[in-house]
């Protein structure tokens, strides 16, 4: 038999839970919950801040752990930040009915998409698991101010005022949709599956350019002809998981279904074309010579995984895709648990400088989507309708009787 390269060994169940576990025992210990005083406390590190959006991706990726591998302690960290958030909920109420602004006012008065998007995704996706306290104020508070009061484009894209009146970023893509997608599947109302699926679309008509296979990060919708480009590799990542989060929460007879699925075959394309030779992406993700960055390579690793497992994605094609970027992954996670090599928080910008010179670190963003990407592998990896030839290191796909 033949020894396959680094890159192409098949990671097991394993030592895939051993990675998470790691990263489980990191953010017990370094994510608190605490106010002090009128402040949140945000640890030692002062960056695992709860109430907010990577928060909100750790807590989605802690819960998708706990289903792949089975063990209940990975919901323990979501469970005591919800509770905790609920313990608090009289009091936010009382210090907005004051005309503070308190630490937890996220809860009683979202004011973008940052505030509420992205947690609430994990809330729901905690209600729909039946993790957890109940939730649901917060939940239908969230639901409604992103279905009904964020900002829009006139064509009804998710939107901000910021850096120009008509700003519209990729990243909100994830945002927006998947919170609109996991409360149609709570309620069963349509109208927020219909809302989800129709800004994939839309996010997709303004900012995927066809000539190169990627998204452009921004665009000001006022002056959208006279503008450079630029492919940011964690922009396209957020494209990525909110398009499979959708694909997935939306009811199958769901009249934008193969529209959707259309458009990852599309996008997944361009993600696997740039992907290096080390399995991991670029912090831009058409020039080679900017750094290898770890959130966009998760996302990336996470969303096409998913697609093989579900069958919308072609398993001999975008499978190894998945294993590679995912072997490249486990070199970032050291043995304490920390993910190393992400790009710190950056805004909506106008020059290339500015991301190529955007540090890498041990950020928060990295967290969330590697234990999404983790989850999904041993979901993909346990995947009846897939085997995998070692003699080649081809993987291959078994006759699917149905789409999971």
């Amino acid at each position: 038999m033949p020894v396959l390269e680094p890159a192409y060994q098949i990671p097991s169940v394993a030592e895939i839970t051993t990675s998470l576990e790691r990263i489980r025992a990191y953010l017990e210990s370094a994510a608190p919950l605490r106010i002090a005083g009128s402040v949140m406390d945000t640890g030692p590190d002062h960056k695992f801040a709860p109430l907010s959006y990577p928060m909100g991706v750790i807590d989605s990726g802690l819960l998708a752990a706990a289903k792949a591998t089975g063990d209940a302690h990975f919901n323990d960290l979501p469970v005591r930040q919800f509770q905790f958030y609920r313990d608090h909920l009289a009091q936010a109420h009382a210090t907005e009915d004051s005309g503070e602004r308190g630490p937890m006012r996220n809860l009683v008065h979202p004011t973008s998409l940052d505030s509420c998007g992205a947690i609430g995704t994990a809330m729901i996706q905690a209600r729909l698991a039946d993790v957890g306290p109940d939730m649901n104020e917060v939940i239908q508070r969230w639901a409604e101010y992103v279905h009904h009061q964020q900002y829009r484009l006139p064509d009804g894209t998710l939107a901000r005022q910021r850096p120009f009146d008509q700003s519209l970023w990729l990243d909100d893509s994830y945002m927006g949709p998947p919170i609109l997608a996991e409360m149609g599947k709570l309620t069963g109302h349509a109208e927020y599956s219909d809302d989800a699926a129709r800004q994939m679309e839309l996010f997709y008509a303004h900012l995927f350019l066809p000539n190169l296979g990627l998204f452009t990060h921004g665009m000001h919708m006022s002056d959208p002809e006279n503008q450079p480009r630029y492919c940011w590799g964690r922009a396209n990542g957020w494209y990525a998981m909110g398009l499979v989060t959708v694909l997935d929460a939306l009811p199958e007879n769901h009249p934008e279904r193969a529209k959707l699925v259309k458009i990852l075959q599309t996008v997944a394309r361009g993600w696997a074309s740039y992907q290096s030779g080390s399995g991991l992406w670029h912090q831009l993700l058409d020039q080679p010579d900017s750094y290898l960055e770890t959130s966009c390579s998760a996302m990336f690793t996470f969303a096409i995984a998913r697609g093989v497992d579900r069958g919308w994605l072609d398993a001999k094609l975008f499978a190894p895709v998945a294993v590679t970027g995912w072997n490249a992954l486990q070199t970032r996670i050291d043995d304490q648990g920390h993910v190393s090599g992400t790009c710190i928080g950056t805004t909506y910008a106008a020059d290339y400088v500015y991301y190529y010179r955007r540090p890498m670190t041990d950020d928060v963003h990295g967290y969330g989507p590697v234990l999404l990407a983790g989850s999904e592998m041993i979901e993909l990896l346990r995947n009846p309708h897939l085997r995998i030839d070692l003699r080649t290191g081809a993987i291959m796909a078994n006759a699917r009787t149905a789409e999971r």
